[in-house]
């Protein structure tokens, strides 16, 4: 079974007019707002899926800063998984700079979604203790809930580009620590916090249980990562995730197959993974 953990879709009415959506929007725009960024439905996302022979996609939106706007693609992703309840694992979007958050989170477990994600925080600015406190709310209705986090991470050196949060792995760190006992996924490999699991104390134990994704991979990272991390941290807490539509899962494929993993460490990331975190 393949397993993409990381994927994006938006409703009709954004993906076809997201001019409309920048106002007091600011992350929406920045990442979106150049039409060479895509942005895709749930019909494209499936057609993808059947196209790269991907089984399963875990799903999400955005976190929007208007609560409107957040709990309409929240419904649209919910919905898009009751279509589709062989192929689709929803997550729900929270904004985590709002006061909103800890309810928004506990009425989204009763519509179905499976887990919380991308939690992203994009920009600097903001009161990040408040992002603290929301996630540790969230984290811990995941520990009861048995619900999975997928938290947007980042390298703090190299190129910039859209999107690449100016804070370094101080945040991660601190959220590894609030999400213990629940599952977390830190997406775009953790911004290579698993490096620190070499570290003789503390973060060894802290992010043992933690989960990275490859979400964007190829636009950051030489493939070389894929064994790294594999030595590191294992290849059984690698989760292939395309960032679709940002990038065809066809190129993440081709990586790992040029990385120098062996075959049970591929499929491991592939899809025994994710199926194992998500019960399938």
């Amino acid at each position: 079974m393949i397993i993409d953990v990381h994927t994006h879709i938006f409703p009709p009415a954004i993906a076809g007019g997201r001019d409309l959506f920048f106002r007091d929007e600011p992350e929406f725009q920045l990442l979106y707002g150049s039409t060479d960024s895509k942005i895709a439905s749930v019909e494209m996302l499936i057609q993808s899926m059947d196209e790269n022979g991907i089984d399963r996609s875990v799903v999400f939106g955005f976190p929007w800063r208007t609560a409107e706007l957040l709990a309409r693609h929240n419904n649209y992703v919910l919905q898009a998984a009751a279509r589709f309840p062989d192929r689709l694992l929803p997550l729900a979007c929270l904004n985590l700079f709002s006061d909103r958050c800890g309810k928004e989170a506990e009425g989204l477990c009763l519509d179905g979604a499976r887990g919380f994600g991308e939690l992203a925080i994009y920009s600097a600015g903001g009161n990040m203790e408040r992002v603290l406190d929301n996630f540790k709310q969230i984290a811990a209705l995941c520990r009861e809930k048995d619900l999975a986090l997928l938290v947007h991470a980042n390298e703090p050196v190299g190129h910039e580009y859209p999107g690449k949060a100016p804070f370094g792995l101080d945040l991660y760190y601190n959220m590894a620590k609030a999400a213990a006992g629940a599952t977390l996924i830190f997406a775009h490999w953790g911004g290579g916090l698993f490096f620190y699991e070499l570290l003789k104390k503390q973060a060894p134990g802290l992010l043992a249980n933690i989960y990275y994704d490859t979400a964007a991979s190829p636009f950051v990272y030489k493939n070389d990562i894929y064994r790294v991390a594999a030595d590191v941290a294992g290849a059984d807490r690698i989760l292939f995730g395309s960032d679709y539509p940002l990038l065809s899962p066809k190129r993440y494929f081709t990586e790992i197959k040029q990385s120098g993993l062996q075959d049970l460490e591929m499929d491991a990331i592939r899809g025994e993974n994710a199926a194992r975190i998500f019960r399938l």
